[in-house]
């Protein structure tokens, strides 16, 4: 059996890695080649091309780099012509995964999807665009099978990988110890995000949310070299470097966090969060326009409910911050009941073994 995973960035490194760790568990002589990075190598991938000599963020960039990354794509093409690779799986990475799908399906490659586009939220179009390509479809989340299946694709869940990634590394006793909090104290975490652009938007009205506070007990989850770019100088807010986020998550008792795959790290942690989001007033505009969703937060999706408060545009005010997370804290057990329900949906642990169990099946599959 030979398989061809295609992850351009960190996230889908992490997933092809597991996953290619559980199909080696399941079939050892199973042969997978691959684009993707360290992860994946370390985890039995043999990489054509390492994702981290194409890292091209940005339309400017995107647009500077428009030579390197066609002549990948012709590489990557030929290589999968050359290797007739049982099936290509494509994990995340839409914008370049889904071109060098069109290309191999010409010569009957057979293509499987993991994370497929989320046709869900916006450009319901593409999801029949995009059956016509792949020939199976694995989603992460429960709510993203119906506008696939609408297409006739075939599609499946079986379970988010989260579920098995989000663990902490102490108990809460030791968690608390080693923060430092008191049983008397009521902890508030930040989490603006890691680029560039989230930060500016929403970090100053995290930091001003903590002086409506002084009550409250704040820390700062910071990606690595970022410390040295914050100032919170005069303020009760306490650095902590985001590799610790998991252990701070389970003793804080609410946050204040940028939209992303980190409110449901959180809520898998029992963590409510007053959730932001910004960007500038055209993109809003844009987006506004193209994305038909009711919630933007992945546990009020879930739950079809608003579980957290969520604050878009000009709502995002330390005053408006503030009171949510006094009624987070006001309605703490009922939130963490409906979050943990909210959980729920996303599949018991063990993706990774399931999904790598389907990728075997799909390529051993000659009908």
């Amino acid at each position: 059996m030979k398989l061809f995973f295609s992850a351009g960035e960190a996230s889908g490194d992490v997933h092809g890695a597991s996953l290619a760790r559980e199909i080696k568990k399941i079939d050892p002589e199973t042969e997978i080649l691959g684009f993707g990075g360290n992860l994946m190598e370390e985890s039995g991938v043999k990489l054509v091309r390492n994702y981290k000599n194409y890292n091209i963020m940005g339309v400017v960039d995107v647009l500077k780099n428009l030579r390197k990354i066609f002549q990948l794509l012709d590489d990557l093409t030929e290589i999968i012509r050359a290797e007739k690779p049982d099936l290509l799986i494509l994990i995340d990475y839409p914008d370049f995964n889904w071109r060098l799908a069109r290309r191999v399906k010409k010569f009957g490659v057979k293509i499987l999807s993991y994370i497929p586009p989320s046709a869900w939220a916006w450009r319901k179009g593409r999801a029949k665009d995009c059956a016509a390509i792949a020939d199976v479809f694995i989603a992460i989340f429960p709510f993203e099978l119906p506008v696939y299946q609408a297409t006739g694709a075939k599609i499946y869940f079986l379970g988010n990988p989260l579920v098995d990634t989000v663990k902490t590394s102490m108990s809460k006793d030791q968690a608390r110890k080693f923060f430092g909090i008191k049983d008397s104290e009521q902890v508030i975490l930040l989490m603006p995000g890691s680029r560039k652009q989230e930060i500016k938007l929403l970090l100053p009205p995290m930091l001003e949310t903590a002086k409506l506070l002084p009550d409250k007990r704040f820390f700062l989850s910071v990606a690595d070299g970022m410390e040295k770019l914050i100032d919170v100088k005069g303020l009760n807010i306490e650095l902590v470097n985001s590799s610790r986020r998991y252990d701070l998550m389970q003793v804080a008792d609410a946050a204040i966090a940028t939209s992303g795959t980190v409110i449901l790290e959180a809520a898998l942690l029992n963590l409510p969060c007053v959730v932001l989001y910004k960007m500038n007033s055209l993109n809003f505009l844009i987006g506004k326009l193209l994305v038909d969703i009711k919630y933007f937060s992945l546990p009020n999706i879930l739950a079809d409910e608003e579980i957290l408060p969520e604050l878009l545009q000009n709502d995002v005010t330390p005053e408006k911050i503030s009171a949510e997370v006094i009624k987070i804290l006001e309605n703490h057990a009922e939130i963490v009941g409906k979050l943990q329900s909210a959980c729920s949906k996303l599949g018991e642990q063990g993706a990774a073994a399931r999904v790598a169990k389907k990728i075997l099946e799909t390529a051993g599959d000659k009908s």
